[in-house]
């Protein structure tokens, strides 16, 4: 009797474990991101806990405004400003101010005799017409994404919602989270050092995800948008933000935004800017993933970085802006279950 009560608990352990998870599941992103938050600031908040004379709830108040003064405030900031840029290029474009035809035909005329051949040969030959639907296009994309940003706004409720349970959550997981982290491995039906090393790779993979790629992306980015602005190209702060969310591609991300921008400037004539931008391109925003990166990340998750990107890429298209978190650490967590059981079997074949 007692084993058939023993299997019937373990029905409703997963059973209600399940019923919670879908229960807050419309909060998935606001507790993962608080979780990511909690794990990127909880040296700062030791650090202050140590100051403050280890008074926690003053520590993670602290800490928590430095979460939105260093993560919320800048972010909002750079919604608003796209918001802005994106709406300022729609209205251009719709009114001509930004004539793609006109560019396209400059751009066609600056072309050499090969380039034109083969883009006659692939019936590229109408830019008039070409430019026309490029720019609809353009026009359409734009207002998508202004459409995306002013979604962060018009959902007020579940916005609001979300931020305050991801705030709320911080302040608990800042305050409380090595007790939590405790408790959750005592619960865990695995031996002491499975829990312990795939605790410290969820960590770590966290802490490099965000270091190794959000710190990257935001330095390209910057850069990017600043020799753009340098350079008197239109939308830079567009430009800049695009170059850091494509740096999460490896080697060539960055490269989907100038390349064609310095192709475009050296076939109008604009030799100098153009010449400028490829070096620029090349020399300092190529050169900083492969420079800061591994100063940043080091040795902590030890992935290939095929798999790196394919999980990234993979997290993304199933979880959207959360996968970017997801993928690497589902990706860590893999290959440290895969190294616990090949460990485990040299053992046994070792005895």
């Amino acid at each position: 009797m007692k084993h058939f009560n023993d299997r019937a608990f373990i029905v409703f352990l997963i059973a209600i474990s399940l019923a919670f998870s879908w229960v807050v599941t419309p909060f998935f992103g606001a507790i993962l991101w608080a979780i990511v938050v909690t794990i990127v600031f909880a040296p700062v908040n030791r650090f202050i806990l140590r100051k403050v004379g280890g008074r926690p709830n003053l520590a993670a108040i602290i800490s928590l405004t430095l979460v939105v003064a260093l993560v919320i405030t800048p972010a909002a900031f750079i919604i608003y400003s796209l918001i802005n840029e994106v709406s300022g290029l729609i209205t251009s474009i719709q009114s001509r101010e930004i004539d793609l035809a006109k560019m396209g035909i400059a751009f066609q005329k600056g072309l050499p005799a090969w380039a034109t051949q083969a883009l006659e040969r692939f019936g590229f030959t109408d830019f008039n017409v070409m430019s026309e639907r490029i720019s609809t296009g353009i026009a359409a994309a734009l207002r998508t994404i202004a459409q995306a940003l002013l979604g962060f706004g018009q959902g007020a409720f579940s916005f609001f919602a979300s931020l305050g349970v991801m705030l709320y959550v911080v302040y608990f997981l800042i305050r409380d989270g090595d007790n939590i982290a405790k408790e959750i491995g005592n619960r865990l039906p695995l031996e002491l050092n499975h829990k312990t090393l795939l605790l410290e790779k969820f960590t770590v993979a966290i802490r490099a995800t965000i270091r190794g790629s959000v710190i990257v992306a935001i330095v390209q980015g910057t850069l990017g948008g600043f020799i753009f602005w340098l350079l008197d190209i239109r939308a830079a702060f567009l430009g800049g933000v695009l170059m850091g969310i494509l740096s999460l591609v490896p080697a060539v991300g960055t490269g989907f935004i100038w390349v064609p921008v310095a192709v475009y400037l050296l076939a109008i004539g604009a030799t100098w800017q153009g010449i400028t931008l490829i070096l620029c391109g090349v020399f300092l925003i190529g050169m900083i993933d492969n420079t800061l990166r591994p100063i940043l990340v080091g040795q902590d998750t030890r992935m290939p970085d095929y798999i790196v990107l394919v999980s990234t890429l993979g997290g993304l298209s199933i979880f959207g802006l959360n996968g970017f978190v997801v993928g690497p650490v589902v990706a860590a967590l893999f290959l440290a279950a895969w190294e616990i059981f090949g460990a485990e079997r040299d053992a046994t074949k070792a005895s």
